[in-house]
């Protein structure tokens, strides 16, 4: 199945750690070339020498997903630079939970820009190409926080990962003759994700998070989708620890 994955163009947001750094490395393995793109450059960059220095074709992208206008430069690049681009990997995410009584409206905002927004920015950049092309594949991360409320705490949270999730099902209506689209949906997973959460709620979610799985189980999962022959569309992926209850 490595051939539904060599050569392809794949674009992950979020891929300076975690699900996106070793999702990265995975799919440059197996032969796609990655551009991955997020914040801090420095961390991009190591992770770009690291897939260089087994064989693999990566090129970084500095990068924030609530700027629309730089999302849209950033593809044009990627286009510029590999040809063409084949995968959106929408990845980039935050998650600082806190109960909704504390209203943290800033962190509300924060949620919704990357979590929601940074996701639609990536779509509208990438799915104008994927059409005139006739192919192409988008991938939403969401959670199962998209599937059952994470609550108390998590309800805002919660709102923009069910939101990524109805997106995802929306968008294959609309165009699933042409692209394929995947929503992954994790339970807690061995990143920087965890600390996102700050003040009150830290550390009830650095001890849920004791039961993580390992971040190359996600980027399995996301190799599975990708590998897919052109008219298999893998929609939905919900992966967790066994031990994980919600």
């Amino acid at each position: 199945m490595t051939k539904g994955i060599e050569g392809k163009v794949v674009l992950i947001t979020g891929g300076s750690s975690g699900i996106g750094a070793e999702t990265a490395r995975l799919l440059a393995a197996r032969g796609a070339k990655v551009a991955i793109a997020a914040r801090r450059k420095d961390r991009l960059d190591e992770v770009v020498a690291d897939i260089a220095a087994n064989g693999g074709t990566a090129r970084s992208y500095a990068l924030d997903v609530t700027d629309k206008s730089a999302v849209q430069s950033v593809v044009a690049a990627i286009i510029a630079d590999f040809g063409r681009l084949d995968v959106l990997i929408n990845n980039a995410g935050l998650m600082p939970i806190r109960p909704m009584a504390e209203v943290n409206t800033d962190e509300w905002d924060q949620m919704i820009d990357v979590n929601l927004k940074g996701t639609l920015y990536g779509i509208a950049a990438a799915l104008p190409g994927f059409l005139e092309q006739g192919s192409g594949h988008i991938i939403n991360l969401s959670s199962v926080a998209g599937i059952k409320v994470f609550a108390p705490g998590g309800t805002v949270y919660s709102g923009t990962k069910f939101a990524v999730s109805a997106i995802s099902e929306g968008l294959r209506h609309e165009v699933g003759e042409k692209v394929r689209v995947t929503s992954i949906e994790p339970g807690a997973v061995e990143s920087d994700l965890k600390f996102t959460t700050s003040g009150t709620a830290a550390e009830t979610v650095l001890d849920f998070y004791k039961q993580a799985i390992p971040t190359a189980s996600v980027a399995r999962a996301i190799a599975f989708a990708v590998e897919q022959p052109d008219d298999v569309d893998i929609n939905a992926i919900v992966i967790r620890p066994t031990a994980q209850e919600f």
